[in-house]
């Protein structure tokens, strides 16, 4: 794939989930959140999931961009691995579940709607990351992933996997709003 075709598909993807997210900061307290049930997850506590991840991996990627001094190819190969990762991220047509880390589960934590400002400076620091990768190797430089730093993913992977662990999760907000109004 072309680096640069995969990187503004990154940053078109990026801006709507941060126009999703942005249209958020409007709805109420109780609409935030109400929950299906008492053991799934709210739409604040979906953002906070997508927040403690971002708090995890845009300072590394930040890190690994800064000290590269690797340059940009015109080609992005996908790892096997890296591959698989992002793939697994994509919602399905039944959303598949996943099992939640203890430390990224926000799973009945007293949030508010500072959760929502955070997400969006969140995607606006993936938006500005995105562009400076476009001055290094997406193939060469490697982040390491949440559950174990032996296991380091390409940066062009990397970004797939995040955006898609986010999409996935707009997915469930949509489902949980869709239950709220047959409620």
């Amino acid at each position: 794939m072309q680096t640069e075709d995969l990187i503004q598909s990154l940053i078109e993807q990026t801006r709507q989930i941060s126009n999703r997210v942005e249209k958020l900061k409007s709805y109420d307290l109780d609409t935030l959140t109400w929950k299906v049930s008492p053991t799934s997850w709210n739409i604040l506590e979906c953002l906070e999931h997508l927040n403690l991840y971002g708090d995890f991996y845009l300072p590394k990627i930040e890190s690994k961009i800064k000290e590269s001094s690797t340059k940009s190819e015109a080609q992005f190969k996908s790892g096997l691995l890296g591959g698989y990762f992002a793939d697994s991220m994509l919602p399905k047509a039944k959303l598949n579940k996943m099992k939640t880390f203890k430390d990224k589960n926000p799973l009945n934590a007293k949030l508010d709607k500072g959760v929502i400002e955070k997400s969006y400076q969140q995607q606006m620091k993936l938006l500005d990351l995105l562009n400076r990768s476009r001055k290094v190797s997406l193939n060469k430089v490697k982040i390491e992933i949440s559950i174990t730093s032996l296991i380091k993913l390409k940066l062009g992977d990397t970004f797939q996997f995040f955006i898609n662990h986010i999409t996935r999760h707009l997915a469930q907000i949509d489902s949980i709003q869709a239950a709220m109004k047959s409620t």
